[in-house]
């Protein structure tokens, strides 16, 4: 795992989180810890199938060098495949299911992946993408996928592959979520010099029929933000990967900080029905299960 080839990528001179307040007294707790997975990127939890995806990058971000590999983890921690799925990738980042397909972001391509047996089924290229990121799916099943550096939303719908949204309004988009008739977008923040920012980013919003964007809340930037998930009633986890914390985002504009886990807490998975956050820890090569509550 190169971590310190990956630290140097990602130059730490970003600002870190603005506005988020003090940890909470009432932290989640620790439910347990998974080790030696190579720089985990993304978490997804599937409870049907008693397994968290978990897409591992081993190396460079940005480096085609078909190292990468998704790992399943049990959903006690107990039980760990590193290679469930390990041919034809490079460097995977964002997960998402539909119709009992996983979709995997890597680099300039989408995987889509046969959750029988890990197989690749099929991979779309995204032509002069820079860096996708996340990976959403909407009730119909079209697929959204971020391009983080190059201020772009994909869609796979139909079986086609195409830019469906390019705005510098994004502001460097990372995690998506699908909610209703709006894709939620949390934001890196806009990026000076590699992923740098002067000023972090914040949760915006865009209209899935008009694509029209706007912000959640009142738009104050508090985190290079990664990872997203719903928690109901217009509340949300949201990961900052360059300060790791891990946040609750309120409909109050607050942003609470939950834990604070080093630098690296990448894009967690929330399963809603069993109050756990799974956070893939980028720089230590951790899977970490925590109880919100």
């Amino acid at each position: 795992m190169l971590y310190r080839s990956y630290s140097s990528y990602y130059a730490a001179v970003a600002l870190l989180a603005l506005g988020a307040a003090p940890a909470a007294a009432g932290a989640p707790a620790k439910l347990w810890e998974v080790s030696g997975l190579a720089n985990p990127e993304s978490a997804l939890p599937d409870a049907k199938a008693g397994v968290i995806y978990v897409s591992q990058v081993d190396g460079k971000p940005d480096g085609k060098d078909g190292k990468g590999a998704i790992a399943t983890v049990s959903l006690d921690g107990k039980s760990v495949n590193l290679k469930w799925s390990s041919t034809g990738f490079n460097a995977p980042k964002g997960l998402a299911l539909a119709g009992g397909k996983l979709y995997v972001a890597d680099i300039d391509q989408l995987h889509e992946i046969d959750t029988k047996d890990g197989k690749i089924l099929k991979s779309y290229a995204a032509k002069d993408a820079k860096f996708l990121n996340d990976v959403a799916a909407d009730s119909a099943g079209n697929i959204y996928v971020s391009d983080m550096a190059a201020n772009t939303i994909w869609k796979l719908s139909g079986g086609k592959f195409e830019v469906w949204l390019s705005d510098a309004k994004l502001e460097n988009p990372n995690g998506l979520l699908v909610e209703g008739g709006n894709l939620r977008v949390a934001a890196w923040g806009v990026m000076t010099d590699g992923f740098a920012t002067k000023v972090p980013g914040h949760l915006m919003s865009v209209a899935l029929d008009s694509k029209a964007i706007s912000t959640v809340g009142d738009g104050k930037p508090f985190g290079n933000l990664d990872g997203l998930e719903p928690l109901g009633s217009g509340a949300y986890l949201i990961s900052d990967w360059m300060s790791g914390k891990v946040m609750k985002y309120g409909a109050d504009s607050k942003a609470e900080v939950l834990l604070e886990l080093g630098q690296g807490a990448a894009d967690i998975g929330y399963d809603a029905a069993a109050k756990t956050m799974y956070v893939p820890q980028m720089m230590k090569g951790l899977l970490q299960a925590y109880k919100v509550e």
